[in-house]
C-alpha cells in the first residue's frame, strides 16, 4: 500500500466515524509512539480538507522516568505542526490493583474531563488493526461472548465524548513507514516487550499463529463479523425491553413471563442492561457472578449485584439502586446526583442530596402509599439540612421538591443500543 493510500483511507475512515456529526474541534490522543504520531500527522491532514481544528492531548501516568521528556516531546512535535496541545497528569496510582486497567480508566477519565473543558466533542484513538487483533485475542483467553469477541468500536461514546478509533483497518507497520517518509520519530514504550502484559504475550501468540493462517487480518475481519451479529443481537434486545420492561422511579421492572419467553441470551442482555442502566457503569457484571443472580431471582431470592439489588415482584422481576452504593454520595441540590437523578424545590441554602436510608424513611409515615420497594425508597435520593430530612419526593414527601430522572423517556430500550 503506498503512503498516499494510507492518507486516503485515514480521511475516509474519520469521515466515516464522524457520520453526519459535525465537529467544530476534534481531540487526537497522543502518546509519542508511532501510531498515535502517525493519526497526529494524517489527522493534521484531514483538518484542512474538513475545515475542522484539532487540539492533541498527552496523559502523562507517571510510571516511567522517561514520561515527563516524552510528553515534552509530543508537546514539541504539535508545535512544529501548529496544533494546541495540552499534558494531563495522573497521580492516582497507590500501587495495588491492576495497574494497566487503573492507568487505562484513568487516562479516559482525564481525556474526557480534558475534552469537556475545552468544548471538544470527539477524540480520535491511534489504535490499529494489529491492537484490534490482540484485543481480540486477549478476550478469547477469557473466555468472552459475542459483545467481547467483537472488539473495538470505530465510534462510541463514554463520559460525555464520542471516541473514534479511524485507524482500525490500518497496520502498524504501515503508519511507521510513513512517520519514517517524513522523518518524524517515535518513542517505543519499553512495557510493550514485558510478557508479564496479557497484550504482550497476545503479541507473542499472533506471530506464532501466523503459519496456521490467523493473523491480524483474519482476526480483524472475525471481530466485524461478529460486530454485525452484536447489532442484530442489540437490535432485538431493544425490541424486547419495549416489551417486557418499564421504568419506574429509576428503577427497571420487568414482566415475568414476558422476560422469561424470551430467548436465554436475550434474557442476560435485558438483565445486564437494566443493571448498567440504573448503576450508571459503563460495564456490567462479570458473568459467573450475574448468571447466579439470574439463578436467584429465578428461583424466588433476592441478590445483590455491581451496586444494585434484584427483586423478585408478584408479576416478575425489579432492578433497582443498593443503598450501599449511594450512601455516601452527597451533592448540592440541582445538581446531578448519583449521576442520573436531579432534584428541584424551593430554596438551596444549607441544603444537600443524599440517599433518604432508614433513617429518612422513619420519616416518611406514607411511603407505603407509594407502592414502591423499601429497598428502593432507601436508595432514592432526598434533601437534607444537616440530619434534618427537608423532602423525599420518590418516598411521598415532597414538600415542594421534585426528583426526576436526567434520562429522556425510553432511555432505557433506546440505549441497549452501543454508541
Amino acid at each position: 500500500m503506498h503512503l498516499s493510500d494510507i492518507e486516503a483511507r485515514l480521511s475516509d475512515a474519520l469521515d466515516s466515524a464522524l457520520g453526519e456529526e459535525t465537529f467544530d474541534i476534534l481531540g487526537i490522543a497522543v502518546s509519542g509512539g508511532s501510531d498515535s504520531l502517525g493519526l497526529l500527522h494524517l489527522a493534521d491532514q484531514w483538518s484542512e480538507r474538513r475545515g475542522v481544528r484539532i487540539k492533541a492531548v498527552t496523559i502523562d501516568h507517571g510510571l516511567r522516568p522517561e514520561s515527563a521528556a516524552e510528553a515534552r516531546s509530543v508537546a514539541g512535535i504539535c508545535k512544529l505542526l501548529g496544533v494546541d496541545h495540552a499534558t494531563q497528569k495522573w497521580q492516582g496510582w497507590d500501587s495495588s490493583g491492576n495497574l494497566q486497567d487503573q492507568a487505562r480508566r484513568a487516562r479516559y477519565r482525564l481525556m474526557a474531563d480534558w475534552a469537556l473543558a475545552e468544548g471538544i466533542g470527539a477524540i480520535a484513538l491511534g489504535h490499529t488493526a494489529d491492537d484490534q487483533a490482540e484485543t481480540f485475542l486477549m478476550r478469547l483467553a477469557r473466555e468472552a461472548g459475542v459483545d467481547g469477541l467483537s472488539g473495538m468500536a470505530i465510534r462510541r461514546q463514554a463520559h460525555g465524548v464520542v471516541w473514534l478509533r479511524p485507524l482500525l483497518q490500518v497496520r502498524r507497520q504501515q503508519l511507521r513507514e510513513y512517520l519514517t517518509s517524513k522523518g518524524v520519530c517515535w518513542t517505543d514504550d519499553p512495557s510493550n516487550e514485558d510478557t508479564r502484559y496479557d497484550r504482550v504475550r497476545a503479541r507473542h501468540a499472533l506471530a506464532a499463529l501466523a503459519p496456521l493462517g490467523i493473523d491480524v487480518s483474519g482476526l480483524s475481519a472475525v471481530a466485524a463479523n461478529l460486530r454485525s451479529a452484536r447489532g442484530a443481537l442489540e437490535h432485538q434486545t431493544r425490541i424486547a425491553a419495549e416489551s417486557v420492561a418499564l421504568v419506574e422511579a429509576g428503577d427497571v421492572v420487568f414482566d415475568g413471563s414476558g422476560f422469561l419467553s424470551q430467548p436465554a441470551e436475550i434474557c442476560r442482555r435485558l438483565l445486564v442492561h437494566a443493571i448498567k442502566w440504573v448503576s450508571s457503569a459503563e460495564y456490567g457484571p462479570r458473568g459467573s457472578t450475574l448468571l447466579q443472580a439470574h439463578r436467584d431471582l429465578l428461583g424466588g431470592s433476592e441478590s445483590t449485584l455491581h451496586g444494585c439489588r434484584l427483586l423478585r415482584t408478584k408479576a416478575g422481576f425489579r432492578v433497582t439502586r443498593e443503598w450501599q452504593a449511594v450512601k455516601d454520595q452527597t451533592t448540592m441540590p440541582d445538581a446531578v446526583w448519583d449521576r442520573r437523578w436531579r432534584l428541584s424545590g424551593p430554596e438551596n441554602n444549607g441544603l444537600a442530596v443524599r440517599a433518604l436510608g432508614e433513617t429518612g424513611l422513619a420519616f416518611c409515615p406514607d411511603w407505603r402509599d407509594t407502592g414502591l420497594p423499601r429497598a428502593s425508597l432507601l436508595a432514592s435520593p432526598a434533601v437534607w439540612r444537616g440530619d434534618a430530612l427537608i423532602a423525599a419526593p420518590v418516598a411521598g414527601k415532597s414538600n415542594g421538591w421534585t426528583a426526576t430522572l436526567i434520562h429522556p423517556p425510553n432511555h432505557f430500550a433506546i440505549s441497549v443500543i452501543s454508541h
